[in-house]
């Protein structure tokens, strides 16, 4: 039995993972806590830590279960290949994988790192940059703005704010 790589559709690694399951095939999908801003709540959420890949243990020999069925699984894209042979995953990654998943308390990857620019979409300060300090509460976060020459905090909800990307 070897690992393999499925490519899913895109945001459908779960439903993939789902139905290959329902058919009897051992799949792995490794997942990270992440936070998201939804409806103006921050919320920790699980996604998958490599978007639109997860792993399948497939038998190769003549006796093992048939491959076919996979492409034709609802959110599977199609199996990884290199040329025409499967892309192989060495066992020892899937386990190193399966630890680091169980063992390392991981806290959930943050909205915003202090030190980000962020852009403020609303409000009376709507349109300037500003520089993000803190979470202040849950829903709220303290952040810079060079006002008069000067830099100055301010507490915002975090939905008014927008990481930029320079």
């Amino acid at each position: 039995m070897d690992w393999y790589v499925i490519h899913a559709k895109p945001r459908q690694e779960h439903r993939a993972l789902l139905n290959l399951e329902t058919q009897g095939y051992e799949c792995y999908l490794p997942q990270r806590a992440v936070q998201k801003l939804r409806r103006g709540v921050l919320e920790v959420q699980q996604e998958a830590l490599f978007p639109r890949y997860l792993f399948i243990c497939l038998d190769a020999s003549q006796s093992g279960k048939s491959w076919s069925p996979i492409r034709s699984t609802l959110g599977v894209s199609r199996l990884l290949t290199f040329g025409n042979e499967p892309a192989r995953v060495d066992p020892r990654l899937i386990e190193l994988l399966r630890e680091r998943e169980q063992f390392v308390p991981e806290a959930a990857a943050r909205l915003h790192q202090q030190g980000d620019r962020v852009r403020i979409i609303d409000g009376p300060f709507a349109g300037l940059e500003a520089i993000y300090e803190m979470d202040d509460g849950e829903s709220r976060a303290m952040v810079l703005i060079e006002l008069l020459s000067r830099p100055t905090k301010l507490t915002l909800a975090l939905a008014s704010l927008h990481k930029t990307t320079t």
